[in-house]
């Protein structure tokens, strides 16, 4: 299996038309990729995880010949430590957020209520008599704010349920780079998680990951696992995002892979093709980060129309074109929207400036220090986010339906 790696073009899904929900595909992304509009804000965002104030109760004991007292309670508990990078900004996100934080065991019934709400709202405004023409316009501008609002709220209820994933598994969510936070220049102070990141994944589809790490990582940096490498935070960025990408490709083949599996379907000869020659042009596939798949090397004889020979890699060679680039589309605009609030939450806002000649200037963008283990975590990282990213599209859309394909 051969990746072609993201040292290049930035490899990041594409934002589909406000008539479609899918259609984010590989692609070289637009100079506007991490626009101001998606920086949360201080005051109108809840991180994931903050307890921001201390939580006051009253009671109210009753005590024999005694008048009724009142007792104020406040909850000793002091701010956490963010459980995830990115900040929520809606109502339901902060809801959810801090449920998260207190009671993480409540969070699938308090989803599935907002997921409810979300659907009451929209039948609502189905039923709506549409009103005169001189106020149609207004109806118009009222209707697209209350869709973006139920979008915004989709975007971090998808977002919690991806957390949430992390957080089952015990796996503490990589915080935002900041060298102010590390004044020794090194980003990756977070703990070895390999092992849990390597679990999320089947076996076959494991084996695809480890020569994605091998190529992504393995022939740009040599040296001992705890050696410090100097790489740009935009560089980072474009090989997490991608990594999602891969992620999420992964998780969508390898389950129907599993199921052909299972049913004892799985092709019984698979043709040495190179699926990059077959390939049907299309502007947004990037052909220097596609996923190219190369035949096994090491069948063993005998086994000449068993299953077991067939590996997850084999089986994406078998796919035809356009399947391939089918599975590697992003199915909803809110998955592509929570790619970039995700990867711009974990390393900022690129510097990036159109030079005089039209090309883009990067000449600004910071330089931080990780160590081999710590970018091969960001990948794994990444990854994981990617396959819990397609669960919950696929979990979600079965409460409420938000896919178009």
């Amino acid at each position: 299996m051969k990746i072609l790696a993201v040292d290049g073009p930035v490899v990041l899904p594409s934002r589909p038309s406000s008539h479609h929900a899918g259609g984010g595909v590989f692609r070289s992304p637009p100079p506007d990729l991490l626009r101001p509009s998606l920086l949360p804000t201080r005051k109108s965002c809840s991180s994931i995880g903050w307890a921001s104030w201390p939580k006051t109760g009253v009671r109210i004991e009753n005590k024999r010949g005694r008048k009724l007292k009142t007792r104020a309670m406040e909850n000793s508990g002091e701010s956490q430590t963010p459980i995830a990078p990115l900040q929520l900004e809606s109502p339901t996100g902060q809801l959810l957020s801090q449920i998260m934080q207190t009671h993480p065991h409540l969070l699938p019934a308090a989803i599935d209520q907002q997921l409810e709400r979300l659907q009451s709202d929209r039948d609502a405004q189905k039923e709506e008599a549409r009103p005169a023409s001189q106020d149609l316009k207004l109806y118009k501008r009222i209707a697209e704010v209350k869709n973006k609002e139920r979008q915004r709220a989709l975007e971090e209820i998808i977002y919690c349920y991806i957390v949430q994933k992390f957080m089952e598994r015990d796996i503490v969510m990589i915080p935002s780079l900041s060298t102010s936070s590390y004044p020794t220049g090194k980003v990756d102070s977070w703990p070895n998680q390999e092992q849990k990141l390597e679990a999320v994944h089947s076996p076959d589809a494991l084996e695809m990951i480890q020569s994605h790490l091998s190529l992504v990582i393995g022939e740009r940096f040599v040296g001992p696992i705890g050696s410090i490498v100097q790489i740009s935070k935009l560089k980072l960025g474009k090989l997490y995002a991608a990594s999602i990408m891969y992620g999420y490709f992964l998780k969508r083949v390898d389950e129907r892979f599993q199921l052909e599996r299972r049913m004892n379907s799985l092709p019984k000869s698979i043709q040495e093709v190179q699926l990059i020659d077959d390939m049907k042009p299309n502007p947004f596939w990037d052909m220097e980060s596609m996923v190219q798949i190369s035949p096994d090397g090491d069948v063993s004889e005998g086994e000449d129309g068993d299953d077991k020979q067939y590996r997850l890699r084999s089986y994406v060679m078998y796919l035809d074109a356009e399947t391939l680039q089918r599975y590697a589309t992003i199915r909803s605009k809110e998955a592509i929207s929570l790619i970039e609030k995700q990867t711009q939450a974990l390393f900022g806002r690129p510097d990036i400036r159109i030079a005089e000649d039209g090309s883009l200037d990067t000449s600004n963008d910071e330089v931080v220090g990780i160590s081999l283990a710590g970018l091969t975590m960001l990948v794994l990282e990444a990854v994981a986010f990617g396959s819990f990213l397609w669960e919950a599209e696929s979990d979600i859309e079965t409460k409420y339906h938000f896919l178009t394909s």
